[in-house]
């Protein structure tokens, strides 16, 4: 199934906007297969309530009254994303296309609910403390790694040890605002599907590496999301069956050779100390033996993964995000994925274009204002 009720012709309107904007009338129109009239129709109630506006006009093509663009007001409202780890709560104030303004980090003192409850409440208050009291944020997104249902409860949250949490019936009491609880990579494909890096593309893929390991499907325009998101069903794909075992068992999955704490286990236990995930890159780079062979060997894994995602998706682009991209930052790194992932496609199939993304948790909490941005978007619109 893909994600979310189909929009109707006024939502759908609003969303190419909101995402495309400012466009032209006529573009909208051959988008949507909508004639002049009906364009007018659809548009007016919109730009009457203010959700839309009219832009600068630009001379047309011919000859004619020039055409104003539509487009939204980005500055109008303010929303925050909230991205939660097992140690930190990552967050970000955003306008209305996601971008981000403003961001603060706030540790967790404990996994408890409440502990966790009064580090996010902490997040949107400092991140609040700069718009103006007239303009409190419209909504507040919250992602996790784990299972979320009704963009509310977290059904399994395995980094906080959660079961069974209204975290968003929870926030929502206490901020008195809006609030949307969504899977983290679900949330992060979403913002790189309306906002970022695969922005205008219909069909790609996005897959992430650091803490663990998450992938993400859009086709025909529309992320492709089931009941079994968030369980991290692609971080145990097999890549090398010499490779080290994950902590659920899997010799040489995806989590055993491209998670940030598996590889600085492997160069650890080689080096008889503890090693970072940037000490470990920087090592690798500099020439470490022990260090080179484990960033190497990480390398291939995640070009075979990403010839697996390509291969079997049927796409040519995909989107690597997540805070261990810089393992690319790496030569031998970035030669060995380019290698692997060549070596299983077809010699004659399309090439695959993979788009490098931001390396910190800011993208993570982008995400999650991004889901805020969309419901509320949706609810105006509807």
């Amino acid at each position: 199934m893909t994600s979310g009720p189909p929009l109707d012709s006024a939502s759908e309107l609003a969303r190419l906007v909101l995402v495309h904007g400012p466009i032209s009338r006529a573009e909208l129109g051959r988008r949507l297969g909508l004639s002049p009239a009906s364009l007018t129709r659809l548009s007016r109630p919109l730009l009457d309530r203010g959700l839309l506006v009219e832009g600068v006009e630009t001379p047309g093509r011919v000859v004619g009254r020039p055409a104003k663009p539509l487009d939204v007001l980005v500055d109008s409202q303010r929303f925050v994303g909230v991205k939660l780890t097992g140690d930190q709560a990552f967050g970000v104030l955003t306008d209305l296309r996601a971008r981000p303004l403003a961001s603060v980090v706030v540790d967790l003192p404990g996994h408890g609910v409440e502990q966790v409850l009064e580090a996010v409440v902490a997040v949107v208050s400092r991140l609040s403390a700069g718009v103006r009291a007239d303009s409190r944020p419209a909504a507040v997104g919250v992602t996790v790694g784990g299972r979320v249902a009704g963009s509310s409860v977290v059904a399994r949250a395995p980094f906080l040890g959660w079961r069974d949490v209204d975290l968003g019936a929870l926030l929502g009491e206490r901020l008195q605002l809006p609030v949307v609880v969504e899977n983290d990579v679900v949330a992060l494909v979403e913002a790189e599907h309306w906002f970022g890096l695969g922005r205008g593309v219909d069909d790609f893929a996005v897959v992430t590496i650091g803490a663990g390991v998450g992938y993400g499907l859009v086709r025909n325009g529309r992320q492709v999301v089931t009941g079994d998101a968030g369980l991290g069903l692609g971080a145990h794909a097999p890549l090398d069956a010499t490779g080290p075992v994950c902590p659920d068992g899997h010799r040489g999955c995806a989590t055993g050779m491209l998670s940030a704490p598996s590889l600085c286990a492997a160069a650890g236990e080689a080096l008889g100390r503890e090693v970072g995930y940037d000490e470990l890159l920087a090592l690798a780079a500099a020439g470490d033996a022990v260090a080179a062979d484990v960033v190497a060997g990480a390398g291939r894994a995640l070009g075979r993964l990403l010839a697996i995602v390509a291969n079997f998706a049927m796409i040519d682009v995909v989107v690597l995000s997540g805070e261990g991209v810089g393992l690319l930052d790496v030569p031998l790194a970035a030669a060995g994925m380019r290698e692997a992932l060549a070596d299983d496609r077809d010699p004659e199939a399309g090439e695959v274009r993979v788009i490098v993304g931001g390396a910190d948790f800011g993208a993570w909490a982008r995400g999650a204002a991004a889901v805020a941005v969309q419901a509320r978007f949706r609810a105006l619109a509807g």
